[in-house]
C-alpha cells in the first residue's frame, strides 16, 4: 500500500496530466453511469417481482376455476 506522500505525488501528477476540468467531467460522467446502472437494476428487480406476482395470481385464478368446474 502506498504511503501518504506517494499518494499525494500521484494525485498531483494526475491533475497535471488531465487538468481539473477533465477530471471533474470524468467524475460526473462516472457518477451518472453508476446512477443509471442502479436504476436499471432496480427496474429489472421490480419487473421480476411483478411477473412473479402475476404468475401466482394467474395460477390461483386457474385453480379456482378448476374447483368451480368440478363442483358443477
Amino acid at each position: 500500500m502506498p504511503s501518504l506522500p506517494q499518494l499525494l505525488i500521484l494525485i498531483a501528477v494526475v491533475v497535471l496530466l488531465f487538468g481539473t476540468k477533465k477530471l471533474r467531467s470524468l467524475g460526473s460522467d462516472l457518477g451518472a453511469s453508476i446512477k443509471g446502472f442502479k436504476k436499471a437494476m432496480n427496474d429489472d428487480e421490480d419487473k421480476k417481482e411483478q411477473d412473479t406476482a402475476n404468475k401466482v395470481e394467474n395460477h390461483v385464478s386457474a385453480s379456482d376455476n378448476d374447483d368451480n368446474n368440478k363442483k358443477e
